[in-house]
């Protein structure tokens, strides 16, 4: 049975759920007792007998709380949104006038999300979007809406128009329940936990261990305890030599850092789901803390990219993202990036999924055999790596000629272990390149320490960009730019030979350069 859809205002207009009141409430109520919580941590330790700081700081969260409600009961009442035949529309006069509307015919997206409190609340927020991340026009937000409504509207605008003119909501019962939704999904992968092995080897463990340090001292220095604490942990380790004190740190680092990289690795993929529905769409379903659901249509992918980062890569792990139109990329860092399919798996599930979005027996990746490119470009990165060590090496040369010290011996420590470091990543990426050609798909790879492998459908590549700087015409390469119109707009083959490159381009899309090819220009 289909659940009650809220009940219009005039016209197909219909106002929110009610339970935004509750969630501002709520939210504001939250934030002030974070700040109450710092004030009285931190009255009471400079003055223990600062008996009155609660009170008042309950008070200020009841006062904060009940303003969040005015609020939310203002928005409630000021806020409706409805979908016609032709438009999705949101108008809201809360301080000033505003309406926003979409053509139907150009919704690409319909993302539900639901974060801690409006998974406690039964509620999600619907994004609704073109797919266009220049404008912020080209998207509208409902929130909070009830989650059977939701599913509902994302079918609706998804899955086909309306049979006739008012709102969507109104045809509710003509949709398929999101019961019947799941039940004709076919699942194309499922979270398995082996998968957590890779969390720990990603970049972002270093950086999670040193932002746990960052934290403590931050925290200590907000209480005025930052040098007690620098003084006790003195004492403990007064008397200790200085590899042993390295040695505690980078343990504690280290496991700071793993320890961080698993949870926030099961913060964002727990429940994870991808799923081919009915319609040719594809569905992600994901997060522990915060719920997301995005969708895509399979007539929108271009592509997929995997992704091997050094770590992942000595796990024989990738990851997995898609190439599509009308994907939105503007709020990668705030939620999490919408163009990954799979987190980091082991290389041959992620093959298995890779073939499975594009529809291919094989991954294209895994059925081509990549041509490899000419020893000039191995050069080029050789010299490219020699002039990275080179530049602190001429820096601590000059320091040792201006001052005493150890200076000399830095400049012959950072020569040899640099330009070791920097030959053996100029030849993994020389290495790494290649392209190739496998029936329907493009493969280009390139890339150290992470090494991107992308496969793009011929069909939707929509033209060539050559690039030849003056060193690589003199050594013979070129790079040629595949334009798609699909996420970043355009993938490079670097390095490749200049005859081979644009027969590699003219083959891959007959006819979009004989023009060009004719004349004899490059």
């Amino acid at each position: 049975m289909n659940a009650p859809v809220s009940a219009p205002v005039e016209d197909g207009w219909r106002r929110l759920d009610r339970r935004l009141i509750h969630a501002t409430a709520l939210v504001a109520a939250g934030v002030a007792a974070g700040l109450a919580i710092s004030v009285v941590v931190r009255e009471l330790a400079h003055d223990t007998s600062a008996a009155l700081v609660f009170p008042l700081a309950a008070l200020g969260v009841l006062v904060v709380g009940a303003g969040g409600a005015l609020v939310g009961w203002v928005a409630w009442r000021r806020t409706q949104y409805r979908v016609t035949v032709e438009r999705v529309e949101l108008r809201s006069a809360i301080i000033t006038r505003k309406y926003k509307s979409i053509p139907r015919d150009r919704v690409r997206s319909v993302d539900l999300t639901a974060n801690l409190l409006y998974r406690l609340l039964g509620v999600v927020k619907v994004e609704i979007g073109t797919g266009q991340h220049t404008r912020s026009g080209e998207q509208l937000v409902v929130e909070p809406v009830v989650r059977a409504d939701a599913d509902r509207l994302r079918a609706e605008l998804l899955h086909g128009p309306a049979t006739s003119g008012v709102a969507a909501a109104e045809h509710a019962p003509s949709l398929p329940s999101t019961a019947m939704a799941a039940a004709s999904a076919s699942a194309i992968a499922v979270l398995d936990w082996n998968w957590l092995r890779f969390a720990p080897v990603s970049v972002t463990t270093p950086l999670l261990g040193a932002a746990a340090f960052g934290t403590v001292l931050q925290f200590a220095d907000y209480l005025g305890l930052r040098e007690a604490l620098f003084d006790e942990a003195g004492d403990q380790l007064r008397g200790t030599s200085i590899v042993v004190l390295v040695l505690v740190v980078a343990v504690l680092g280290i496991a700071s850092g793993v320890t961080g990289s698993l949870l926030l690795f099961i913060v964002q993929w727990f429940g994870y789901r991808l799923d081919r529905e009915p319609g040719g769409m594809l569905r992600m379903q994901r997060g522990l803390l915060t719920t997301r659901s995005l969708s895509l249509r399979e007539s929108r992918v271009r592509g997929v990219e995997l992704i091997e980062p050094l770590g992942a890569r000595l796990l024989r792990g990738a990851r997995l993202d898609v190439v599509a139109s009308g994907l939105r990329t503007s709020d990668d860092k705030k939620r999490g990036n919408p163009k990954t399919l799979l987190p980091a798996a082991p290389r041959t599930v992620v093959g298995r999924v890779a073939a499975a979005v594009l529809r291919e027996p094989v991954a294209p990746a895994d059925e081509v055999r990549l041509i490899a490119h000419p020893v000039a470009a191995r050069g080029k990165r050789l010299r490219r790596a020699l002039a990275v060590v080179l530049v602190p090496v001429v820096v601590l040369v000059v320091l040792a000629i201006l001052f005493d010290g150890p200076f000399w011996w830095l400049a012959v420590v950072v020569f040899v272990l640099g330009g070791a470091a920097g030959a053996l990543l100029a030849l993994d990426a020389y290495r790494n390149l290649g392209h190739g050609l496998t029936g329907r798909h493009l493969v280009a790879r390139h890339g150290s320490p992470s090494r991107h492998t992308v496969a793009l459908r011929r069909s939707g590549i929509i033209g060539f960009t050559i690039r030849q700087s003056v060193l690589q015409r003199r050594a013979g390469l070129l790079t040629v730019g595949v334009t798609t119109a699909a996420n970043t707009g355009e993938y490079l083959v670097y390095d490749v030979a200049d005859d081979e490159g644009l027969a590699f381009a003219a083959e891959a899309v007959p006819g979009l350069l004989a023009p060009f090819l004719d004349r004899g220009t490059r």
